[in-house]
């Protein structure tokens, strides 16, 4: 298999995760560093090139895909000329602010014939996959109830950090920042939702403009019920979970473990113990699932296939969010967009 190089664009708090993933990845070589901040790229990855610019990136014939960690709102810039050169694109979650300039990302690449996927990387964990198969199979019946919660906690300093937590960065909050790789996860095993009814809200514990709390009731298209609770308010932090109870079974996800409990007794698990970043140290988690994700970029490329998570697959956890915030907004239940 050959060796594809990848260019990795930002060099903020997850650049270390990728650089590592990178390293360690079979079929895998970093081409160099871009961002904004030149000293703070070199910093990130001593030894490496640092690109003088986009262009440059855009322009280096040993590039086959970039891995894009910026702030959401820089993404449509960053990525217009690296697609118009016909490289593949990675993106860290968010796909972008909005549902709406998510689709205009998605477009984009798909107008220029190039392959993009999103770091969700929750779904590379033995028990997501696990799960996965299980709901696939239909061996448990059909879901009733769904839970889906991610108690964790962030401290101020966090929040000061220039621009996060805002709308014109970020998008949001709690929701497009830290429960969108649980609220992927738990959409891909229930399929989509049709109806929202939620609150959002920014508690005394935090000075920012988003909401760092969101509670939504839900209602799913293939006719079960739910909710989700959402918060970087909560001290100390703990593991997100999902609890999906069907006819048959019931499925609890948490801290990299499935529990799966049968109607007649039987309870099986799967996965281990990891860590997930909850808690006052965000990037508290192992870099071998973003590996995991950067190894199916890069099978997909060679055997010509769509990504695990594709862009289009990503506007699901996107579509949710913006129908919670809307819901929020003007007090009443929200019809999801198909």
């Amino acid at each position: 298999m050959a060796e594809l190089g990848v260019a990795l664009i930002g060099a903020g708090m997850v650049a270390a995760t990728h650089l590592a993933a990178i390293r360690d990845a079979n079929g895998l070589r970093l081409t160099g560093i871009w961002s904004r901040d030149p000293a703070r790229a070199q910093a990130s990855a001593p030894g490496a090139r640092v690109y003088p610019d986009l262009a440059a990136v855009a322009a280096d014939p040993d590039v086959t895909f970039a891995i894009v960690i910026t702030p959401p709102n820089a993404r449509a810039a960053i990525i217009a000329p690296l697609v118009a050169a016909g490289k593949h694109i990675l993106l860290e979650k968010p796909v972008a602010r909005d549902l709406a300039e998510a689709r205009a990302v998605v477009d984009l690449c798909a107008d220029a014939g190039v392959t993009l996927g999103v770091v969700f990387q929750h779904r590379m964990r033995e028990a997501s996959q696990a799960a996965a198969a299980l709901v696939a199979s239909g061996d448990l019946g059909p879901l009733g109830l769904a839970e889906i919660n991610v108690p964790w906690w962030r401290d101020q300093a966090y929040y000061d950090a220039p621009g996060r937590g805002t709308y014109v960065r970020d998008g949001g909050g709690v929701l497009i920042n830290q429960a969108i790789h649980t609220i992927d996860l738990a959409l891909s095993l229930t399929g989509p939702v049709a109806s929202v009814q939620a609150m959002t809200a920014t508690t005394r514990l935090h000075q920012m403009e988003a909401e760092d709390v969101a509670v939504a009731g839900l209602r799913f298209a293939q006719g079960a019920v739910g909710w989700l609770t959402a918060s970087t308010a909560s001290f100390p932090g703990g593991a997100e979970s999902i609890r999906l109870h069907f006819a048959r079974a019931s499925l609890h996800m948490e801290a990299g473990i499935l529990t799966l409990s049968h109607r007649d007794g039987r309870v099986e698990r799967i996965g281990a113990q990891a860590g997930t970043g909850g808690g006052a140290d965000p990037m508290a988690f192992t870099h071998d699932w973003h590996q995991a994700v950067l190894q199916d970029f890069r099978d997909a490329l060679h055997e010509g296939r769509a990504p695990l998570v594709t862009g289009q697959g990503a506007l699901a956890a996107h579509t949710l969010i913006d129908a919670i915030t809307q819901s929020a907004r003007q007090g009443q239940t929200i019809e999801v967009a198909s």
